[in-house]
């Protein structure tokens, strides 16, 4: 099997992550509800996930770094905490449905600033001027369809200086770019576990500028004569049981990015990335490309009069695994122009190989001729 769907899901972890979430399952109880060893070790290892991402996200107060189901669940509780019926928000042209159906089901008042792919500079000029009369801004920090890396430096800056709370969804950049929540000043920051930091599925981080208000209320282990949640992060946001196995085993997977570091990963990716482009480049296939530094390691790519769902089912049949179709992201394609086709993605992770990539690519060639 090649996997070239990490920007759904990382198949592929260190090893050190199946050993953690096993060893957890073994000898952790739950956080905060018992007074012996086995519930000591499941709040030291939760206590010691929040300090390695609160290190490696640049957040100063690990108490600001929540647990979370997905991505989606952090992007609903921001969203939920910020924005009312008519609140006006400012999103990109390139955001994914777990920011527009919230949006769309609280009532904001949506406007789209910058849709050309690959263009930072229109992107950036175009927010300036929706941003004068905003409130909300969200935006992601990379296209999951398109590998587009929006400038979030410069859009959290112009987000300050027109007095705009930022969410950012951090998806696709969370473990391969530098996510940084002091430089930025956002009002929250969600991403997955699953993806770019290399946990299992089920976990998610949500980095509170803000205390927010709970989604979901329950027990946190504190203050239990209360009858709402304590004030204090961050059980505040975090109602009943964690994770505890995911979260020990998203712990391995951040030690393991920390280690290797985030310019590496992208580093290798965006090899993959060129290879991968080496590969396809005259084979009349559409690629969608940008300049450097405007792409991370996603490629979407469509071929004429060739259904792209039709041929990732070619592809999976001989062990390739790829995405194909809307990606959750109906926007992005509205803005690139690919809605009624969508397209084929290929993403790429640490562990995959040049070989594997050009093998891929021959067997997608393959199927075009």
């Amino acid at each position: 099997m090649i996997y070239l769907d990490s920007a759904a899901t990382s198949l592929i972890k260190p090893a050190s992550v199946e050993r953690a979430v096993l060893q957890a399952m073994r000898t952790m109880a739950s956080p905060g509800r018992g007074g012996y060893a086995a519930s000591f070790r499941a709040a030291e290892t939760v206590y010691a996930c929040r300090e390695a991402a609160a290190t490696l996200l640049h957040v100063n107060d690990p108490s600001r770094v929540i647990f979370t189901m997905n991505a989606t669940h952090g992007l609903n509780l921001a969203i939920r905490s910020l924005v009312r019926p008519g609140t006006r928000v400012v999103i990109s042209g390139f955001e994914h449905n777990a920011v527009t159906r919230p949006l769309h089901a609280v009532g904001a008042d949506v406007r789209v600033a910058g849709t050309r792919l690959f263009a930072p500079k229109e992107l950036l000029e175009s927010w300036d001027t929706a941003l004068r009369e905003a409130e909300v801004a969200v935006c992601t920090q990379v296209s999951n369809v398109f590998g587009f890396v929006l400038p979030m430096d410069e859009l959290s800056a112009l987000c300050r200086k027109h007095g705009v709370k930022l969410i950012v969804d951090a998806s696709q950049s969370a473990g391969v770019l530098p996510v940084d929540m002091e430089k930025w000043q956002a009002a929250f920051v969600a991403m997955p576990g699953h993806k770019g930091l290399l946990g299992p599925q089920g976990t998610g981080i949500l980095l509170c500028g803000e205390n927010g208000e709970p989604l979901m209320y329950g027990g946190s282990g504190a203050e239990s004569r209360m009858q709402s949640m304590p004030a204090s992060l961050p059980e505040h946001l975090e109602a009943g049981t964690q994770n505890v196995c995911g979260i020990a085993g998203l712990l391995a997977g951040i030690r393991f990015v920390a280690e290797k570091g985030t310019e590496r990963i992208f580093a290798h990716e965006h090899k993959l990335l060129q290879t991968a482009l080496a590969s396809l480049r005259d084979s009349g296939l559409t690629l969608f490309t940008g300049e450097e530094g405007t792409q991370s390691g996603v490629l979407s790519l469509r071929a004429e009069g060739l259904d792209c769902e039709e041929l990732a089912a070619a592809l999976a049949e001989k062990g390739v695994c790829v995405r194909a179709g809307l990606h959750c992201a109906p926007r992005a394609h509205e803005s690139a122009g690919t809605l009624e086709t969508g397209t084929l993605r290929m993403s790429f992770s640490p562990f995959l190989t040049e070989e594997e990539v050009q093998k891929a690519c021959a067997l997608l060639l393959q199927e075009i001729r």
